[in-house]
Formats: C-alpha cells, sequence, structure tokens
C-alpha cells in the first residue's frame, strides 16, 4: 500500500514537472512559429523568415547542457557557447534594421538561458515591426551615422548567419552526445 502511494506521488511529481518545463518553454517566443499573416508583404515575408530562423534558433539550443557549451569541434572553431553569444550579437544586427536600438547591456555576464531568451526576444521584436512594414527601404541597418547598409544586407548578412549558426549548433550538440529534441517539424512549425 505505502509502495503505490509513492508511485502515484512519484508519477504526480513527474508529471508536474514536465509540465511545468513545457509552460517555461512555451512562454519563450517560437516554441512554434506563429500563424503566417494573410498577406505576402514584403513585410511579412521578411518577418516569417525571422519566425523561421527563431524557430530554429529556440529548437537548437532547447536543452542544451554545460557540456554542449563548452564543446569545441576544432582549435579553430567556436564553440557551442561562443556560437550562441554570436548568434545573439546578430539578433541585436537585427534588431537594428527596424530603427529599435538593441538593449547594449554588457551580455557577457549573462547566463546561458538569459542570452538565449534575449535572443528569441529580439528575433521576435524584429518580426513583429517587419509584419506590419510598409517599405522595407526604410529599414537599413545602421552601424553609425556614417555607415549605413540597405535592408538586403541585413537578409544576407546577419538573418542568414544566424540560421547558418542555429545550424551548427544542432551539429555541435549531437557531436557532444545531446541531440536536438525529437518531433521538431521545421517545414510546419511545429513540435509534436
Amino acid at each position: 500500500m505505502q509502495r503505490t502511494y509513492y508511485l502515484i506521488a512519484l508519477t504526480f511529481i513527474t508529471v508536474m514537472s514536465t509540465q511545468a518545463q513545457e509552460q517555461t518553454n512555451q512562454e519563450l517566443p517560437y516554441y512554434q512559429i506563429p500563424t503566417a499573416p494573410e498577406k505576402y508583404t514584403a513585410g511579412t515575408v521578411a518577418a516569417r523568415t525571422i519566425d523561421a530562423l527563431g524557430f530554429r534558433y529556440y529548437w537548437a539550443t532547447e536543452g542544451l547542457t554545460e557540456k554542449d557549451l563548452m564543446y569545441k569541434p576544432n582549435k579553430e572553431g567556436r564553440s557551442t557557447g561562443e556560437t550562441v553569444d554570436h548568434i545573439l550579437g546578430l539578433s541585436k544586427m537585427i534588431l537594428k534594421a527596424t530603427s529599435l536600438k538593441a538593449d547594449d547591456t554588457n551580455t557577457e555576464e549573462l547566463t546561458f538561458e538569459q542570452k538565449r531568451k534575449l535572443t528569441l526576444e529580439n528575433f521576435k521584436k524584429a518580426s513583429t515591426i517587419f509584419k506590419s512594414a510598409t517599405n522595407l527601404e526604410e529599414h537599413e541597418l545602421v552601424f553609425n551615422e556614417k555607415f549605413k547598409l540597405p535592408f538586403w544586407n541585413a537578409i544576407n548578412g546577419p538573418i542568414a548567419d544566424a540560421i547558418w549558426h542555429s545550424g551548427q549548433i544542432v551539429v555541435m550538440r549531437r557531436s557532444s552526445g545531446n541531440p536536438m529534441p525529437k518531433g521538431v517539424n521545421v517545414l510546419m512549425g511545429t513540435k509534436n
């Protein structure tokens, strides 16, 4: 009888823990890709591209361990943790193209979870702004008053680069023994 209560309690704790983790994960943007806009415009296509990046980054980084973050494929390459830092920088650059000022707080002191959350939130802010953009020529990639690039450079620069590096994280985490969670469907933008 006592063993039955123990098993029931253990099952309850396990279920509640799993649900709490799922709820926490779903509070971050990009657990799944948001519903597609009804209209195709330059802005909605740009936003959808960033949403796809956010979804891929979410699942590439979900459940990374300290061992995964330390993994480095060779002496010359970046570690997974350094790649996460690089993508955070790219997310700030993408946000600059919206004319929102990215938070310039020193991110070196942030934990991995804080960096991950900030990166996902930057992607979400950028996507939200681009969804209502009517003229992407107004969204320059601004480095300073004297150095600005057109939005085209945001596409082939930080957006494509962040997608590229998210894929690298998937490969590196597999190499460090922690493959990406099963059930992620990048075509549909869902997790089963």
